[in-house]
Parts: C-alpha cells; structure tokens; sequence
C-alpha cells in the first residue's frame, strides 16, 4: 500500500493547464447535479433550479484551483500526495458548499451535523469524478509522451553532425578536471557531491566531486550540455533513445546503464533542442 501510494504522479505545473483543469472540474460536478440530480436535488423546485446549482461549479472549481495552485510549489509529487490533494479539495469544497447551501438555498441553522452530511454528499460527488480525472490525466499524458518519444527515438537512430571541440573545465575543493565535450555524458547530484560521467579511451569513467549541480552546470553548460532535471546534466547529443511516460521522459545514453529523467518544467527546452539537433 505504501509503495504503491510513492509511485510518482504528475502534478499540474503550468498556470494554464492548472486553469483549465479547474474549470473541467468545475464543469464536471455542475454536469453531476443536473444530469443525475442526486441528495435530494430531483425534489428541489424552483424556476431557476439549474441556475441556483452553478455556484458548486465554481465552489469546486475555485477548491481545485487553489489545491492545484499550492501542489504546484512542492518538488516530488507522488500518488499519495495526489489522493491528499484531491481529499483537500473535497473537504474545502463541502465547507464552501455548506455555507452556500446553509444560508442562501436551505435557510437552515448552521450545524456541524448538517455539515457531515454535506461532507458525505461531497465524497459521494467527488470521489467518482476525482478517479476519472486521475485515470484520463495519466492516461492521456502517457499516450502523448509515449507517441512523441517514439518519433524522436527514430530521429536519434540517424548520425548527429559532428559538433564543436570544447573543452569542459571543471574546478571545485582543489580538484581539475578537463572533459572533451564530444566525451562527457552526464553529472549525476547526490545531496553536495556529482559524479561525473564521460568517455575515456572508449570506456566510461566516473569521478565524484564535491561540487553542487548548479555550480557545475555553471562551469560546463553549452549548447549541448543541459540540465534536465534536478539532479541530472546531460549531454543532449549523446542521447540515443527516448522513453515516454505519465510522468514524462527519459533519456538513454547506451554508454551508461541507468536511465536520465526529464523534469516536466524542463520538458518544454529539452525535448525540442532534441528533435531539433536531429531534424
């Protein structure tokens, strides 16, 4: 169960994609109540029924903006922090739509028995939906990053022009270290030391230096030479395969025998530098 509940998720990173699926949130719920008209609502009459129920549109789309907008700010994301988002944005969706229904649709006392009751109702209304969002969210970034790693592996399979001879100067704790761009491979961060990954004599070599990422990355980064995810530089050119996930991508080197993840926030200066270079 806890395994399961620290499998990665992606989370909503963009103001715009954060938008939008706020207000298909909104949408679904406000579809909810007047197609299947639930707790009652059948029985609720009044010539401006459907007009009355709008405010839990934009009650739950306004809980699911904020919730989203806040998951955005945190770095690892996983699947148990995404079933702790979507319970926030229930429990501040009932408590907006207790008030709402309270004072201006029931005219009833405020009770915190009544509120459980509107707690239950918005459990019974946002759990359906919440599992529909999370399954076609997964499932469709999986279909579009599966798909646009497959074109792209195909580009990387042809010869990449020769690129430039620069040299890589490394200097951190007394240490030098001099790498031929068109040898180095990656630099892997591990809290404030980076293993340093390139070819020499056509085998891999590995040098650990206690340096941080973004001072490496400030001695070594070229065209070429990009930071792809926290804890990752990568030599772009160097890429070979392309693996694509819900999460994102992945980027295979055949000199090394582990995997380079894409953040999605690099996503966007990453994967277009690769179609690129190869196009």
């Amino acid at each position: 169960m806890f395994s399961f509940a620290s499998y990665p998720y992606p989370k909503s990173e963009s103001f715009k994609e954060i938008l939008i699926s706020s207000l298909g949130a909104g949408i679904a719920v406000y579809l909810f109540l007047i197609i299947f008209q639930p707790f009652g609502t059948e029985n609720f009459q009044h010539p401006y029924k459907f007009l009355l129920l709008f405010p839990y549109c934009i009650i739950f789309g306004t809980a699911f903006f904020i919730s989203n907008s806040i998951a955005s700010r945190f770095s690892n994301w996983n699947i148990g922090t995404e079933l702790l988002k979507i319970i926030s944005i229930l429990f501040l969706g009932s408590v907006l739509s207790y008030f709402y229904n309270s004072l201006f649709l029931s005219h009833v006392k405020l009770d915190l028995g009544n509120y459980f009751y509107m707690f239950l109702y918005s459990l019974a209304v946002g759990i359906p939906i919440s599992t529909i969002y999370i399954l076609s969210r997964y499932i469709y970034l999986k279909n579009i990053h599966e798909k646009k790693a497959h074109d792209i592996s195909q580009q990387l399979t042809a010869s990449v022009p020769e690129q430039r001879q620069n040299l890589l100067k490394i200097s951190a704790q007394n240490i030098e270290l001099t790498i031929d761009e068109k040898d180095f491979l990656c630099v892997q961060s591990m809290e404030n030391y980076c293993t340093f990954y390139f070819l020499e004599e056509n085998s891999v070599k590995k040098v650990l230096i206690r340096i941080s990422l973004s001072n490496a990355l400030q001695q070594i980064e070229t065209d070429s030479v990009k930071k792809c995810h926290r804890s990752y530089i990568v030599n772009l050119r160097k890429v070979k395969d392309l693996k694509g996930n819900a999460q994102g991508y992945k980027l295979i080197l055949p000199e090394i025998d582990f995997e380079i993840p894409v953040s999605r926030s690099f996503i966007p200066s990453i994967i277009p530098q690769l179609q690129q270079q190869n196009s």
